[in-house]
């Protein structure tokens, strides 16, 4: 019965995930690639100015590259660490709301823990007008995101992670993590690039069939170990923890997920230190309106420091990992 249960549970939740080399830099001359994060459709979930603010002060060298996949021209954002030796590289895939502020600044946060860091915006070309995610507003990046064929996020990421690790100042190393969209994404990609040296995968979920089966043909081509880092509150994800556990334990395969107490989906952005905290309510002096405010304000903070708390472990726990590959 509980195995029905579950079942059904991902079932349901595969509907709704079913609706989910020659190279040329440039120094930046501003924090934003002339195609993202500067739409006249505002888009909150990609332009956060506390984001921006980090990244603007950072000492670290940051360039946006061209990457090509044949026909296709990938734009990426490259930060590079400050040490004095060949660094491991971290390809970094975004969110459901594509190239944002914060993966720009979460690529500056590697690179400050000694990383090459590397995210590339998988909507490149793809917009309206020719460009990436700045071609779309909030609810059109999530269609267009949802729309990309799988062969052609394989082929970019791939074209992605061939030149990083051909960088004069990189090991050969390859890891790559992804949040949300870019956590499944991060799974998907471990099953096509065997090289990999580790996958970290953020609140997304393992390879399923059309057949609404998991996929073991696919985690059978995992060579390398996956790391999940996942939300207590978050169930449309978690349902697909057990079997990807069962499956990978099946195939001899590393999976290790770890579930953070009180976060929600997409703590590691909610969480940073620099997101806006909720503000307290100010009283109107209706009885029940301001309680409610009041109320509102306790479970938003409650969320706000638990999502804090898992991101600062996650980091922890994401780092130390990093630093053994």
């Amino acid at each position: 019965m509980e195995i029905m249960l579950l079942r059904t549970i991902v079932l349901a939740m595969i509907a709704g995930l079913a609706l989910v080399g020659g190279v040329s830099a440039q120094e930046m001359s501003a924090h934003h690639h002339p195609g993202t994060g500067n739409s006249d459709n505002a888009n909150p979930e990609t332009i956060q100015d506390w984001a921006k603010e980090r990244l603007a002060k950072s000492p670290r060298h940051r360039e946006w590259v061209t990457v090509k996949n044949g026909n296709r021209e990938v734009n990426a954002f490259v930060v590079y660490p400050q040490v004095n030796k060949k660094a491991t590289a971290v390809v970094v895939i975004h969110e459901i709301f594509g190239m944002s502020d914060w993966v720009q600044q979460l690529t500056d946060e590697l690179a400050e823990a000694g990383y090459i860091a590397i995210a590339p915006d998988l909507l490149s070309g793809m917009g309206p007008k020719g460009g990436g995610t700045s071609d779309f507003d909030a609810n059109s990046v999530r269609q267009a995101i949802q729309k990309l064929p799988p062969d052609q996020i394989t082929a970019d990421l791939n074209a992605v992670a061939d030149y990083v690790s051909k960088l004069p100042a990189a090991n050969g190393k390859i890891a790559v993590a992804g949040f949300c969209w870019g956590g499944t994404e991060t799974f998907r990609f471990a099953t096509n690039r065997p090289s990999l040296k580790a996958a970290f995968v953020f609140y997304g979920t393992s390879p399923w069939t059309k057949e609404n089966t998991i996929d073991k043909d696919a985690l059978a081509r995992i060579k390398a170990p996956v790391n999940g880092f996942y939300a207590d509150n978050d169930m449309r994800v978690n349902a697909t923890v057990p079997p990807a556990v069962e499956a990978m334990k099946e195939l001899n395969k590393t999976y290790e997920p770890v579930t953070y107490q009180g976060a929600g989906h997409g703590f590691m952005r909610a969480g940073e230190p620099n997101a806006p905290e909720p503000k307290p309510p100010v009283a109107k002096g209706d009885e029940a309106a301001d309680k409610k405010a009041v109320d509102d304000y306790q479970k938003a903070l409650a969320a706000y420091k638990a999502n804090r708390k898992a991101r600062d472990e996650a980091w922890v726990r994401w780092k130390a990992i990093l630093a053994k590959l």
